[in-house]
């Protein structure tokens, strides 16, 4: 857990509104629990079974758009796990988490900042003994008996040049053997990748209205329009994996398993969770 708290704003990316929030230590066995102090009284868990919604982001609670969730929890969920932190409170006091940088590496620094803790209980990692899968169309996710937990995700944008098809694969580790080098890693590979969208992507369906150059990388059919350019040359499917990371951080703890993903989703990877 963590050991004290951190606080950090900025506006969501679908919604554009301004939002507070506070990171905190959790109770034994608690889970990751976020609290709406604009609205007294409601506390959400991050579970599979707590999903409302998956349409670009993940949304906890709130019947799918009904004002009590919390939405776009990926990014931090990610850097919760990645950092080996089973239990957390976040309070926020509006209804979707700051894009910030695009990536989860403020989310890592902000809970560097607050310290980690050692905590009375771990989650245990679910080891499936056959493969469990998901699909839609001709998007799957596939996740395959494992000794430790390691993501594999192939994208394909062939439209867009400047994405294409790209795959990443990283080794994760489960907290008894999440090291400072274990963490390390996760800040260098995977934590600082951005959220991606072309030019025809969410602003057009109206789901990016806190969408910049300075929280998101967006291209047309032939060049990266933002400035600085990528961190890595396969950006867009290292942050694929984070977003899968993210929603399988729902768990509790990354799954004993090579997950394998191809063009998936949101609601793909909330669906393999659930068949979890």
């Amino acid at each position: 857990t963590l050991a004290g708290t951190a606080d950090v704003s900025g506006v969501g990316l679908h919604s554009g509104r301004f939002v507070r929030v506070r990171l905190g230590p959790g109770f034994p066995g608690g889970g990751v629990t976020f609290v709406r102090t604009d609205l007294p009284g409601t506390r959400v868990r991050a579970s599979p079974a707590d999903v409302s919604g998956t349409e670009l982001s993940t949304e906890l609670g709130g019947g799918g758009g009904g004002g009590g969730g919390v939405r776009t929890v990926e990014h931090l969920l990610a850097a919760l796990c990645g950092a080996g932190v089973s239990s957390c409170t976040v309070a926020l006091d509006a209804q979707e988490l700051p894009i910030l940088d695009g990536s989860s590496a403020p989310w890592l620094k902000l809970i560097r900042a607050a310290g980690l803790a050692p905590t009375a209980s771990a989650p245990e990692a679910l080891a499936p003994r056959a493969p469990v899968w998901a699909a839609h169309g001709d998007a799957w996710v596939v996740a395959m008996p494992a000794a430790a937990p390691r993501l594999t995700y192939t994208i394909d944008f062939g439209a867009f040049a400047p994405i294409g098809r790209q795959s990443f694969s990283f080794c994760g580790a489960l907290p008894a053997r999440r090291s400072t080098a274990a963490i390390d890693r996760f800040e260098a590979e995977l934590a600082p990748a951005r959220t991606f969208a072309t030019t025809q992507g969410a602003r057009a369906a109206g789901l990016a209205l806190g969408g910049s150059l300075e929280n998101a990388l967006v291209c047309d059919e032939r060049r990266w329009l933002n400035a600085e350019g990528l961190r890595f040359p396969d950006e867009p499917a290292r942050h694929k994996t984070l977003d899968l990371l993210g929603d399988l951080a729902l768990l509790g703890e990354l799954p004993l398993a090579h997950v394998v993903a191809h063009k998936a989703s949101h609601r793909l990877h909330v669906a393999l969770a659930r068949a979890l």
